[in-house]
């Protein structure tokens, strides 16, 4: 059975172009499942029935896990079965009859802009290479929404100070050109001009990577996530993640007047109906609304209504 789910994740990475992520997500969620039909002595996938699918089903939920993940589950069993009678696996499909979980959608998180400009402003309370780093990094993640992915992923030749721009690679390989200004074009001369060259003699060879760490290697998501959790547990920000400075930046971007197309289109979202959602809370949260509008949220604002914006390629 294990042969099926390796040839199938294959075919996401080389057919699909899924990420890496995405794969990995898949192949546990196909593993969890074959340890249960194993449980159940099925040996071979054209056995599984469509009870099986509904027993693993229940005992997901049995073991309480988030309907979300539920649902999740389901999709990729859903999708593998699609795969294998295509390929002549199975003759016939036990999901088919089988629907989705619903899953009630919570609403992203952000900060207010007070809550940002005190984070942002942290790391300058003692400036070693390190934090005036982390000040460059935390400036470009709020200044732009770019996902954590795709700020570690960020190299030196992706940054254009002299046209304040950085190029962004998103999902999929996608590309998109995104503005940057005042403050965040600040925090990176700096960090080129003081910080990354003494983080860089950690290294024995040079690196292309815009962020190093420590040891002047790429710095990598989880030192990313680590980073952030010393500066929450400073301000008292216990569930405080990355992709909060994401939703951040388009809640505030909305808050200043930006049009949801352009937010849209700075996030990196194909469907305008993913970026719908910050309308929401737009609306649903009046601390935001009643603060001062985000001064950095207005300066992107401002830009981009002066420029045009290069989006992911289709």
């Amino acid at each position: 059975m294990n042969e099926q789910v390796e040839a199938f994740l294959r075919h996401l990475a080389d057919e699909r172009n899924l990420s890496a992520n995405t794969i990995a997500a898949y192949r546990t969620d196909l593993e969890q499942f074959c340890a249960f039909l194993h449980g159940r002595r099925q040996s071979a996938w054209c056995e599984v029935t469509h009870d099986d699918v509904l027993a693993f089903m229940i005992d997901l939920r049995e073991r309480r896990y988030a309907s979300s993940t539920v649902a999740r589950r389901v999709a990729a069993i859903k999708s593998f079965f699609a795969f294998l009678q295509k390929n002549g696996v199975v003759h016939h499909d036990p999901t088919e009859r089988i629907d989705s979980p619903k899953v009630d959608r919570d609403l992203p998180r952000a900060l207010t802009p007070h809550q940002v400009d005190e984070l942002l402003e942290l790391p300058l309370r003692s400036p070693t290479p390190e934090r005036i780093r982390d000040k460059a990094m935390l400036e470009l993640i709020y200044a732009t929404g770019v996902r954590v992915s795709e700020l570690v992923a960020l190299n030196v030749s992706d940054v254009d100070l002299e046209r304040n721009e950085v190029q962004c690679i998103g999902k999929n390989g996608r590309v998109r050109v995104l503005p940057i200004f005042g403050s965040v074009v600040t925090a990176l001369e700096e960090y080129f001009d003081i910080s990354r060259s003494q983080l860089a003699r950690g290294s024995g060879a040079s690196s292309e990577a815009l962020f190093l760490n420590h040891r002047g290697k790429r710095l990598t998501r989880q030192g990313f996530w680590l980073i952030l959790k010393q500066y929450a547990e400073e301000l008292g920000l216990s569930d405080l993640t990355p992709h909060m400075l994401r939703h951040s930046f388009a809640v505030h971007m909305l808050n200043t007047g930006a049009d949801l197309r352009r937010v849209q289109e700075l996030l990196g979202h194909t469907s305008i109906s993913t970026t719908q959602i910050y309308t929401h809370i737009n609306h649903a949260t009046p601390a935001l609304q009643s603060q001062r509008a985000a001064p950095r949220a207005s300066e992107v604002n401002g830009v981009l209504s002066d420029r045009a914006l290069v989006p992911e390629e289709k």
